[in-house]
């Protein structure tokens, strides 16, 4: 299974660095830096095409019959991002059609569908393709909010990585194990070019594609093994999640549309006042998560106990968030 990790990783790596290399050179795909954007966090120019590299290594999911069936799927959530990358425009409406059309396939490819949410709670088999849809779709756009410094997206990806792999081994599942070493292979050598430097950005492609696969993974654990418990899939995710959740909640109440990009996101306000660094912002952050990723791996089967993971992060989160709030607008003033 070593293979599973090393041949990903090398793929993506060399397309990686093949496009840092043409994109400087032809000026492909490039972040402008002197844009004035709320989520511009970087000096110098840089491709934010890292999705292709990724991509590159994910197509020996081909090597798995499971994973076989995945490449369509990650492919269209690839899709519904990289217009963005290329400086081309995609409706919100045409890229959520992406989107959904890409879960779907999935969950029709993979009969991925969850239908007991734990604690003795069930739902009908058509809600539960509902359900799965609205996780999926909604965890793509998670990741892609929470992309704003140097290692985070692609750190927490990682995290949540471990933890499947962790998981998928102990069900023997070795399918969906080889799809999470490929996955974390191709991711990782994102990772080492993404973090400290920057040489090159996830771009909206890549954040909609990890977030997509993970997506996935988790809901295919959690409705094929009654001892994994849909909680544990919602508290490994509970950062991106409860990111998106937070933010909508918080322009909401001050009359801005959720889908107005602001500077007071977490990762944010982390930057502004506690580490001033880019890459310090990802370490911070990913460091915080690891005892509560943790947690929910080892009780992965107790959903009463993720209930209580994901309710004491946001609790922390919440606590920290206005703490920081506050200092930042006394500042401001």
């Amino acid at each position: 299974m070593i293979s599973a990790l090393l041949y990903p990783f090398l793929i993506s790596l060399f397309v990686l660095m093949a496009i840092i290399y043409l994109s400087h050179r032809y000026e492909l795909f490039m972040d402008d830096a002197s844009h004035d954007k709320p989520q511009n966090y970087h000096q110098d120019s840089t491709p934010r095409a890292g999705g292709l590299g990724i991509l590159a290594g994910l197509f020996l999911l081909i090597l798995s019959p499971l994973g076989l069936k995945l490449l369509l799927p990650v492919a269209l959530a690839f899709v519904s991002g990289i217009f963005e990358d290329f400086h081309h425009t995609l409706s919100p409406r045409r890229r959520l059609f992406l989107q959904i059309l890409a879960a779907l396939s999935a969950i029709w490819l993979t009969d991925s569908v969850v239908t007991y949410l734990g604690l003795g709670i069930s739902i009908p088999y058509w809600m539960g393709i509902f359900f799965s849809t609205f996780a999926i779709v909604g965890m793509m756009n998670a990741v892609n909010i929470i992309d704003g410094f140097n290692g985070l997206a692609s750190g927490v990806i990682l995290l949540i990585l471990l933890s499947f792999a962790i998981i998928s081994y102990e069900q023997n599942n070795m399918d969906i194990f080889y799809i999470v070493l490929t996955t974390a292979g191709a991711t990782f050598a994102f990772f080492l070019l993404n973090f400290p430097k920057g040489k090159i950005f996830l771009g909206d492609g890549g954040a909609y594609m990890l977030g997509f696969i993970v997506a996935i993974i988790g809901i295919f654990l959690a409705s094929k093994y009654e001892s994994v418990s849909p909680w544990y899939v919602l508290a490994i995710f509970i950062y991106p999640v409860w990111e998106v959740i937070f933010s909508i909640i918080r322009k909401l109440s001050t009359g801005l549309s959720p889908m107005q990009p602001d500077a007071y996101h977490f990762h944010m306000l982390v930057h502004r006042q506690i580490t001033h660094s880019n890459p310090l912002t990802a370490l911070f952050i990913v460091a915080s998560l690891l005892p509560f990723m943790t947690l929910s791996t080892i009780f992965q089967n107790k959903s009463i106990a993720n209930i209580a993971i994901a309710c004491c992060f946001i609790l922390c989160y919440s606590i920290l968030y206005y703490t920081l709030y506050k200092k930042d607008t006394e500042l401001s003033k």
